[in-house]
């Protein structure tokens, strides 16, 4: 359904902005004037997944712990969900890899910037007695480190700035950004590729030799040139026309070799035509003898 993204300095307030967020969409959602879809709010963070201060102290032990983040991010992504991800994501590069899979699960997305000035976070961090401070290094390292969110990337946007002054969220923009906003359609580097089955490369190779053999047999037996049945296997037999001369093995199997090297990448990476490409034997063979017709000259 949605995904929001809360960014912000360590220690700025993120998590009581979560779940002020969460709660507004909460009431919204079990208010008797809602008619919309059945949906839930979830949260993730650091917190929910145990994954302590000290995991930002170095970038060995912080990239696992933002991987972890991302993982359990995809896992509860989904059009029954609007999924907070209460974390730094101080990244600009995580978060636009954050925005990629929403797009590919075609959810609405905002991002929550939660703003606080430096001596505030030092202050807040100081004051903690839950064992969720960060350590003095560390916090200033990602104080210098953090990469702002901004409304001129899509990636950010919509953009929601809350101040450490404000008492609240702006809850009816983001409850509007979330279930009237744009859903952006996957585009080619973020959707997904169906892949091709398990046996398509034996089909390609296995179909394309049939169709060369039967084409020299009918060749052999009968006069050049014209309308063609050819009998592929037992149970598929398909009309070709060829060229009134004689077509040589070495003509054919050249054309069988480019024909299965394009074919070939496409089994290997996933469809690269639109729509849904068939790998049975007939759409094989249907093809093949397109191909055939195409450059065989006269």
């Amino acid at each position: 359904m949605a995904l929001i993204t809360i960014s912000g300095y360590p220690s700025s307030g993120k998590s009581r902005r979560a779940s002020q967020i969460k709660a507004h969409l909460e009431t919204r959602l079990a208010d008797q004037s809602y008619d919309g879809p059945k949906l839930k709010v979830s949260v993730i963070s650091d917190d929910t997944l145990d994954v302590g201060r000290d995991a930002y102290g170095d970038s060995k032990s912080e990239k696992p712990a933002r991987g972890a983040l991302f993982t359990a991010m995809q896992r509860q992504m989904g059009q029954d969900t609007i999924l907070i991800v209460d974390g730094l994501n101080y990244i600009k590069g995580f978060r636009y890899q954050m925005y990629c899979a929403a797009r590919e699960h075609k959810l609405r997305v905002c991002t929550v910037y939660v703003v606080a000035t430096h001596d505030l976070c030092r202050e807040w961090n100081s004051t903690r007695t839950d064992d969720r401070a960060y350590k003095t290094e560390t916090l200033e390292n990602l104080l210098v480190r953090f990469e702002e969110p901004s409304s001129m990337v899509r990636w950010d946007s919509p953009l929601f700035i809350i101040l450490w002054e404000e008492e609240d969220v702006p809850a009816d923009e983001i409850w509007k950004a979330i279930t009237a906003g744009n859903v952006k359609a996957p585009h080619a580097g973020t959707q997904v590729v169906e892949k091709a089955p398990m046996d398509a490369l034996h089909t390609l190779e296995h179909t394309t030799t049939s169709i060369v053999s039967s084409i020299m047999t009918s060749q052999a037996s009968s006069s050049l040139g014209g309308p063609t049945i050819l009998a592929i296997s037992a149970t598929l037999k398909l009309n070709i026309t060829l060229p009134a001369r004689n077509i040589t093995l070495s003509e054919l199997q050249r054309y069988k070799r480019q024909f299965v090297t394009v074919h070939k990448k496409a089994i290997t990476l996933g469809s690269t035509e639109k729509g849904t490409v068939d790998w049975d034997e007939e759409n094989v063979a249907k093809k093949f003898v397109d191909y055939l017709e195409e450059r065989m000259k006269p």
